[in-house]
């Protein structure tokens, strides 16, 4: 039987950046490197090598400096090695977000507890940028349309991977939050969304508040655990 690794994996490893987009976006697509599959597989099979149900955090797309370079949601090459123990290849750029949620994950109770009940991933699989700049998927209504097809399906898959559905979090308090809880209440993927707001935010513009919003992480993800 699979375990929620092997589905993950293949699932990322299967995706194609088929959709032609449109404004001048480009695809941010590194499953194909084969230095990305190595390091997504030692990961995964690391902390996800089970068939337990995991509570699910969702961002907004892979970002050039995150995920759009480990394969790995809000983990740098900083974060992999020092949290998580996997050496890697990649130059060691640090990038914001991962900072942020590697503290709330530590307050949390660790890498190795997180893991083994939620899952980060994104509301559209693959990430975009634009004159060499991220972009989002919501940021033009035309890529959002384009992609639509592809944000249900991912939806749709993670939730059959084993994803549980009584609760999920929107890493996002405003564009991410509004789309997804439109989007829910039309194909109800979950009873229950709750918005967190988006470590980049907190460590660009609320950098003094950093340890509110670590405890309101811990807080409200400590609860869905006592569901």
């Amino acid at each position: 039987m699979q375990t929620f690794a092997d589905k993950i994996l293949d699932y990322h490893f299967s995706l194609k950046p088929e959709i032609v987009l449109p404004d001048e976006v480009e695809w941010l697509y590194p499953y194909g490197q084969d230095v990305v599959r190595d390091v997504m597989s030692r990961f995964f099979k690391k902390y996800f090598s089970d068939q337990n149900q995991r509570t699910v955090l969702l961002g907004i797309n892979p970002g050039r400096f995150g995920a759009g370079v480990t394969g790995l949601p809000f983990t740098d090459p900083i974060r992999m090695e020092a949290e998580c123990e996997l050496e890697n290849q990649f130059p060691k750029k640090q990038e914001l977000s991962s900072v942020f949620v590697y503290e709330f994950i530590d307050a949390l109770g660790g890498v190795s507890y997180f893991y083994s009940h939620f899952y980060i991933t994104s509301i559209c699989p693959l990430g975009f940028v634009r004159h060499g700049k991220n972009y989002n998927y919501y940021d033009s209504p035309a890529l959002t349309e384009a992609i639509m097809p592809m944000i249900i399906d991912n939806l749709q898959k993670h939730i059959s991977f084993g994803l549980q559905t009584e609760v999920a979090f929107s890493m996002g308090q405003g564009k991410n939050f509004t789309f997804l809880e439109k989007l829910n209440n039309e194909y109800k993927f979950f009873k229950k969304l709750v918005p967190l707001p988006h470590p980049r935010w907190v460590m660009q513009y609320r950098l003094k508040r950093k340890e509110e919003y670590i405890l309101e992480y811990v807080t409200k993800l400590s609860q869905a655990l006592q569901r």
